[in-house]
């Protein structure tokens, strides 16, 4: 048996639309072992209800294209999901079942991928990298696609770095959000959002949080996407006021983060954030996270089950 645990990740960071993206310290693992033969998928945990157990499994289907790719050919499979991170929440669960089963996948059949190979067939399946890239390596991520390839460096935050999600208690698809975004943006939007994300690098990479509420603001996504997250402006404006150094939409939402400097302002900020979502008529769940540094991690290769 093969085990690897994979952390949640909030991407974009308020302007890194599709770029920057942080490894967050909740996790799924995915467990897979070679049977004699079929297929058996066991989910535990988020999303135990609802994901596929058959051959649309996302994690099979990762491991499936790891072993094409390979030139291996197991009798039959075994894969077990333990699930941590909400599902359809903002929190990069899909990109950690994919990352997870193509770590595993890579194990079982022998360890020929590189991390490079590994990383580019996970992103092609999620359509965008920059969930997958902090879910692999951890830390704070930047990517970008070059000539068909991927381009990406880590960096760690400041260790005071910590933050507060509010999931609200219902799903918000991938695709559903960005369908509401426009095909152009104008010159302006453009320029504001390239600022930012310069501005959010440098505060990141000298522990300068204080600039986060400057860095953070966008005018590429989270405007188009509010009227499907009830009361979203008013949690961010709670959550700074309550002492948030900033404030973002995670990933595609719904599920929304506030950064702190240390922890002595997150209770105050939890509750705040809670508060506001309820005026809105929204019941979530309030989580303090802090960065993962170390990404995707084989806990176990012992070879059998």
């Amino acid at each position: 048996m093969v085990k690897v645990r994979v952390p949640a990740t909030t991407a974009n960071m308020g302007p890194g639309f599709d770029v920057l993206g942080m490894a967050l310290n909740i996790y799924n693992y995915v467990e897979m072992w070679e049977i004699s033969d079929g297929l058996e998928i066991i989910v535990d945990g988020e999303g135990k209800d609802s994901i596929d157990r058959g051959k649309n499994n996302i994690a099979y289907l990762i491991a499936r294209r790891v072993f094409d790719r390979v030139g291996h050919e197991p009798s039959g499979l075994g894969i077990r999901l333990v699930n941590e991170i909400p599902t359809a929440r903002g929190l990069g669960s899909s990109a950690a079942a994919l990352v997870g089963a193509a770590l595993a996948a890579n194990v079982v059949s022998g360890g020929q991928l590189t991390e490079e190979e590994i990383l580019g067939m996970v992103s092609e399946m999620e359509g965008h990298p920059d969930n997958a890239v902090p879910a692999l390596v951890g830390g704070v991520t930047i990517c970008i696609e070059d000539d068909g390839g991927l381009v990406y460096r880590k960096m760690a935050p400041p260790s005071e770095l910590q933050a507060v999600i509010a999931i609200p208690r219902y799903e918000l698809s991938t695709e559903k959000a960005r369908s509401v975004l426009p095909k152009r943006v104008s010159f302006g939007d453009a320029i504001f959002n390239m600022g930012r994300v310069g501005l959010l690098v440098h505060a990141l990479e000298r522990g300068d949080l204080d600039l986060l509420g400057l860095a953070m603001k966008d005018r590429l996504h989270q405007p188009h996407r509010m009227p499907l997250i009830p009361g979203m402006g008013d949690v961010f404006s709670a959550a700074l006021e309550a002492g948030a150094v900033g404030a973002a939409l995670s990933g595609a939402g719904p599920t929304l983060i506030a950064f702190t400097a240390g922890d002595g302002d997150m209770p105050n900020i939890k509750a705040a954030m809670e508060e506001k979502f309820k005026d809105h008529e929204i019941s979530c769940i309030i989580k303090d996270v802090r960065p993962d540094l170390q990404g995707a991690v084989v806990l176990d290769e012992n070879g059998g089950k």
